[in-house]
């Protein structure tokens, strides 16, 4: 049974990646284009050269490179769903597969988007030291990380609150303290590098908005699609039975 929740994991993670592309091309590459633009106005300003040499033309970014690492990304985070799924089916009170498969789907954008995107948001071309890449990237998977054990400690908590203070007021409490926790880390950990002087406003603002709805749409397919699939998987299983 794992492995048909796996391959269905992995199959919808695929066909949500490609909805997450569609997203990508409409709304994320024109502001991507866009702090290039800037990038490269800012050289000439300079008395530089616009961009140094490119490996990889831009065509073949937008094009060829994005739907390989769309694709990958979405086919990774379909086969942990699978498992993330596997292990809250029956553990979340009488919910069914489909509103375990939303659940596990809010959960994990929360936990590994929503989290580390409010200290750490993703920042278009030419934002950001590029010698500081490595330590960004630590920190916003360090963020990632936190977001995981914050989620899955407010779910155990919450249920084992509901006995006793009821659904309503068990979930109030469990999301004030998983606020409270996620306040502080923000506040204890290192500030995100400045923007260079003159940047437009609405390019970032629009580049981060697009890479939270690029997240959005694929979490939300993963979830609706794998909850479908998993339903039918289950049900063909406890049939026989």
């Amino acid at each position: 049974m794992m492995r048909r929740l796996l391959v269905r994991g992995m199959l919808a993670g695929l066909a949500a990646a490609a909805v997450a592309l569609v997203v990508a091309w409409i709304y994320g590459e024109p502001r991507v284009a866009d702090a290039i633009a800037f990038e490269e106005a800012a050289a000439r300003a300079a008395g530089g050269h616009p961009h140094e040499e490119e490996v990889v033309s831009r065509t073949a970014q937008r094009t060829v490179g994005l739907i390989t690492a769309v694709g990958v990304y979405g086919v990774a985070v379909g086969g942990l769903f699978a498992i993330a799924f596997a292990f809250a089916q029956g553990r979340l009170g009488a919910l069914g597969a489909r509103a375990t498969a939303a659940v596990v789907a809010a959960a994990g954008f929360v936990a590994l988007v929503l989290v580390p995107s409010l200290k750490y948001p993703a920042t278009p071309p030419a934002v950001g030291d590029p010698e500081t890449i490595g330590g960004r990237t630590a920190l916003y998977f360090g963020m990632a990380a936190l977001g995981v054990l914050a989620t899955a400690a407010a779910l155990i908590v919450g249920r084992r609150l509901v006995p006793r203070l009821g659904a309503w007021n068990a979930t109030i409490v469990t999301v004030i303290g998983f606020v409270v926790l996620i306040a502080v880390a923000n506040r204890l950990t290192p500030d995100p590098d400045a923007l260079p002087d003159g940047f437009p406003a609405t390019v970032l603002w629009d580049f981060r908005i697009a890479s939270l709805g690029i997240q959005l749409a694929l979490w939300a397919t993963l979830g609706l699609l794998f909850g479908f699939l998993s339903e039918r998987a289950l049900t063909r299983r406890t049939a026989p039975a």
